[in-house]
């Protein structure tokens, strides 16, 4: 296997520049360089080529097997000047044995390793990505190995079910002195009420990864774009006192609570005769009731409104500055009510992502649902008197598949070049 090499640190002037080599070359070429320090330790050198002085760096040597890609590893921590970078990574080039590393190539070779399975991998570039609390936080929780846990302990209960399902097709022309099916039955059901309050937090956790979704709802001119600025602290929307302003939807992306928050502000809704305005209010209502909270500006509580509110929808009385209005009321003009109102939205938010479980990519949650419906088959043939064994042993057997194709141990090749592409090159 050949040696890689690449720049892991951000490009551009920087006061340390991270140099990461991993393969059986790695220590050879740095020792090339400079003297070696000891494994795992921290060790300033002045790494030089031809006799030509490069840098003065702190090298870091790790083991076959302790290292991140599982290989023999070195890192080279340098200035993080653009010349200095390009002059060690122009060495290392010209060494036989060596090349760049393609994207993601150093989590590639963790997980052909044995150091990740696929879910962390996905996970780590979570990590990579997070902007929000929330969203280091779900991505730790994977990485950290917990749905490959998980997986494992629901494995184990398969695999007991089967044994005792097989035992019956092994025995078939003898009498079986116990009856599993009970067993076999309670273990399938327990495991099915985990399967599926796992798939039920999906779709909190793929919020929590892509962002929620709010969208300002309302009248023409009821203050809309008015409320979108105020929560963004800028003039993202224009403000007019002509009704129809806002023709498409205008977003703006915030952190609130740590949670990643797309507010959306939407034409406004009424019948109209402008055709163009009228395409702005067919894409406000579409994209309105796509959303996952949507907040109702009105001028008053009686007010009829074109879109039916939803449960956890926020209603919110407008231009809290011309007068006092009892409940939920807010001003974005003044600013009035503006804090109360994005810690309610916060709290419902906050609320639904409590739920998150660790599902985070689509192709998972497709992998649990396989996994429950052939569990739900097997149920159903246990119910059933004189079902074959074996093909209920064929349903666990698919459902065990489907699980492990979730952390990549089965089923995962066709994935590889797709997770890793979204990989920077020094990771």
């Amino acid at each position: 296997m050949d040696t890689i090499f690449a720049l892991a640190s951000a490009r551009g002037k920087a006061g340390v520049a991270v140099i990461r080599l991993s393969g059986p070359q790695a220590h050879d070429t740095v020792a090339r360089m400079a003297p070696l320090p000891s494994l795992r330790h921290a060790g300033l050198r002045r790494l030089t080529w031809n006799g030509e002085v490069l840098d003065e760096a702190v090298v870091i040597l790790f083991a076959a097997g302790a290292s991140f890609t599982g290989e023999q590893s070195a890192e080279l921590h340098l200035h993080g000047s653009t010349a200095v970078v390009g002059k060690v990574m122009q060495v290392l080039g010209g060494i036989a044995g060596l090349r760049g590393a393609e994207p993601g190539e150093f989590t590639r070779r963790a997980l052909e390793n044995g150091r990740l399975d696929l879910a962390q991998v996905e996970g780590l570039a979570d990590l990579i990505d997070a902007e929000t609390e929330a969203q280091r936080k779900q991505a730790m929780r994977v990485l950290s190995g917990a749905l490959g846990q998980r997986v494992d302990l629901w494995r184990t209960q398969l695999i007991r079910a089967a044994a005792l399902i097989e035992a019956t097709i092994d025995f078939a022309d003898e009498d079986v002195p116990v009856d599993v099916t009970p067993e076999v039955s309670a273990l399938l059901e327990r495991l099915l009420l985990e399967l599926r309050l796992e798939l039920d937090g999906a779709v909190a956790a793929e919020r929590v990864r892509d962002g929620f979704e709010v969208a300002i709802v309302g009248a023409p001119n009821v203050g809309k774009s008015t409320l979108l600025n105020a929560f963004a602290g800028r003039e993202a929307a224009i403000t007019s006192e002509i009704a129809g302003t806002t023709r498409d939807v205008i977003e703006v992306r915030m952190d609130i609570d740590g949670l990643a928050v797309t507010f959306l502000d939407t034409a406004g809704l009424r019948t109209s005769d402008d055709v163009i305005e009228n395409i702005g209010i067919e894409r406000a209502m579409a994209r309105a009731q796509q959303s996952d909270l949507r907040l109702f500006l009105v001028n008053g509580p009686d007010e009829q409104l074109m879109l039916e509110p939803g449960a956890g929808d926020l209603i919110v009385l407008a231009k809290d500055d011309l007068q006092e209005r009892p409940g939920l009321s807010v001003s974005g003009k003044t600013g009035a009510g503006v804090a109360e109102l994005l810690q309610e939205i916060a709290t419902r938010l906050g609320e639904r992502a409590a739920g998150a479980g660790l599902l985070i990519r689509e192709r998972q949650r497709i992998a649990m649902q396989r996994a429950v419906l052939r569990l739900e088959s097997a149920l159903a043939g246990l119910a059933r008197a004189g079902e074959m064994p074996e093909l209920i042993a064929a349903e666990l057997r698919d459902a065990s598949q489907a699980l492990q194709a979730m952390v990549g141990r089965i089923d995962a090749e066709s994935l590889l070049d797709e997770i890793f592409a979204s990989f920077c090159i020094g990771k």
